[in-house]
């Protein structure tokens, strides 16, 4: 007999996993439990002449080079920086690795799609449920459309108390950016979703999995709103914007 699974199939919660997070990484004693996870490289040295102090860590295997964590002292809080990369697989990973060495709150944010027009480049969203369209998080947690994102609440009074205008929606999270086609827009726009990223459901996944938060939150780039796929500011983003996405990420850390 041919037994045929599906991938969502794939959730087992009744056997160990062969290869542990905590094989991977070196223990750090005193780990940040508040950890901020960047995409962009060059916000690292802003990061650190923000900071009082810090010292370094590093990844395990997972990328397949010494990696660093910067453990930062940000206005008398301790937070772990790093460098996490674009898709559900590695940032799954990663993160899975700074669980490992003792992070309980993620603080993420990068650059999403929008799909609907009238969410102008800049804005910030904060994802309230994400549709599971990637693979990594039907490994974590039993299948379903969409995940819940619980710290989309607090993450939204945080960005009030910062004074920083956003909106609250469903995330479309996809391993497929280059096929993201019209039909599946137009059924996530159907159900409410107003962005599109390539991570959220699956960090979300792993957090429940492991009993840990991530905070999450995008700014809005390109847009799938149209005849025609517009990128608007997804490879320039406007001038300064990531500077202040990162002061927002360091200030939540004080908060959270």
């Amino acid at each position: 007999m041919v037994i045929i699974m599906s991938i969502i199939d794939t959730f087992d919660n009744a056997t160990e996993a062969i290869i542990s997070p905590s094989a991977m990484v070196t223990s750090s004693d005193n780990f940040p439990e508040i950890a901020i996870a960047i995409f962009n490289s060059k916000l690292i040295n802003l990061a650190l002449a923000a900071s009082e102090s810090y010292e370094t860590d590093e990844f395990g295997l997972t990328v397949g080079d010494v990696y660093p964590i910067y453990k930062l002292n940000y206005k008398g809080t301790r937070v772990a920086l790093y460098q996490t990369f674009i898709g559900g697989p590695i940032s799954a990973a990663l993160l899975e690795e700074m669980i490992a060495k003792g992070t309980k709150k993620l603080i993420i944010f990068g650059s999403c799609g929008v799909l609907d027009n009238a969410l102008v480049e800049g804005h910030l969203i904060v994802p309230t449920s994400c549709y599971r369209d990637e693979g990594t998080s039907y490994h974590y947690v039993a299948p379903a459309d969409y995940i819940d994102v619980p710290t989309a609440v607090r993450t939204a009074e945080i960005l009030t108390e910062l004074n920083a205008p956003l909106i609250l929606g469903k995330n479309w999270t996809t391993d497929g950016f280059y096929r993201e086609t019209r039909g599946n827009m137009e059924k996530r726009k159907a159900e409410g979703c107003i962005t599109v990223d390539m991570e959220c459901a699956s960090l979300q996944a792993v957090a429940q999995f492991r009993g840990v938060e991530v905070y999450q939150f995008l700014i809005a780039a390109d847009s799938l709103d149209g005849d025609e796929w517009a990128e608007r500011n997804l490879a320039n983003p406007l001038e300064g914007q990531h500077e202040k996405l990162l002061n927002i990420a360091l200030e939540m850390a004080t908060r959270v």
